[in-house]
């Protein structure tokens, strides 16, 4: 099969489209056809050598949507069944998705029924499994005025998506850091964008939201905390900064009176959760349309696409 190896830590030229032994089924593994994926920005730290966890060589990706070919359990996995998965140590642990065929532990595959094109079923897992997560954290009332800081992010993109197919009437503000990509936040729908050029300090006059998505995490963690309306609810749910957790956070300090600090572990993943995101994707008609797709081939020009200052919104790759 084609896939994409990675054998050492570096830039986008490290990703090489070759051809490997397609896995082979054992006891509890079924093999999936891989249909599409999204590319992920934790796929991008790994490439760069940043998961000192993942041993090289490796094929990436941590999530895929596409066909169980050969089921260890066809009474749940039937052959052609249409299925998702995501996370678990899929493209860490073991290879990933980055190929025609993953290898998979069935208890990570969730079968699915879907209508959707494989482009935009491949721009739903990751992406909008962690979008809900953050949607469903910030209990959001119609009275709400939401802020989302890396609004350009596929997963800032989503909860954008996901606040205005449930009421478009809630007023969400975007951020960037490019004021070039002020009217394609607008155009996505956002209803006013803040320009950060110092992407983890909102500016002074950003005033106080009712709810704060920070897609920069621990990074802004903080400064976000202190835009938050009273009872107001933040989801530092994205590691965009580059800084994994918040050092000597003391939450008597760090956390002003009556806010409240949460997130959102897209790890924490089952058939029921994966089944009630994409009935609400369905009920409330929620585009996911990805903003670019590539072709496997193209994988190096789509991890450049999404390094680059000119990414935005969510990015997959399709096979079929």
């Amino acid at each position: 099969m084609k896939a994409i190896i990675v054998s050492k830590s570096g830039g986008p030229e490290v990703l090489t489209y070759t051809d490997v032994l397609k896995p082979v089924i054992k006891p509890g593994w079924s093999l999936v056809k891989v249909m599409g994926f999204g590319i992920n920005r934790s796929e991008i730290f790994t490439r760069e050598g940043k998961s000192p966890a993942v041993q090289f060589p490796r094929i990436l990706g941590i999530e895929a949507v596409g066909m169980i070919t050969e089921s260890s359990n066809p009474e749940q996995l039937p052959v052609g069944q249409k299925v998702i998965s995501i996370m678990g140590e899929m493209g860490r642990a073991f290879d990933g998705s980055y190929a025609e065929y993953v290898l998979l532990p069935n208890e990570q595959i969730y079968p699915v029924e879907s209508t959707l094109s494989w482009a935009n079923l491949a721009a739903i897992p990751e992406t909008f499994y962690t979008a809900f997560g953050i949607f469903k954290s910030l209990q959001i009332t119609k009275s709400d005025h939401i802020l989302v800081r890396a609004a350009t992010s596929g997963v800032g993109i989503a909860v954008m998506k996901l606040i205005k197919g449930y009421d478009a009437s809630i007023p969400v503000t975007g951020t960037t850091r490019s004021a070039n990509k002020s009217d394609q936040l607008l155009a996505a729908g956002f209803d006013d964008v803040l320009v950060t050029p110092t992407p983890n300090t909102l500016p002074n006059e950003s005033g106080q939201f009712d709810k704060i998505a920070d897609l920069i995490g621990p990074a802004a963690t903080r400064d976000s905390l202190q835009h938050l309306t009273e009872y107001g609810i933040l989801s530092a749910t994205g590691e965009l900064g580059g800084v994994w957790t918040i050092d000597a956070l003391d939450p008597i300090i760090d956390i002003p009176n009556n806010r409240y600090l949460t997130g959102f572990y897209s790890g924490d993943v089952s058939s029921s959760k994966v089944q009630e995101m994409l009935t609400f994707i369905k009920k409330y008609r929620i585009d996911v349309t990805p903003a670019r797709i590539f072709s496997l081939a193209q994988i190096q020009a789509a991890h450049q696409y999404l390094q680059s200052q000119h990414s935005f919104g969510k990015v997959v790759v399709t096979l079929d």
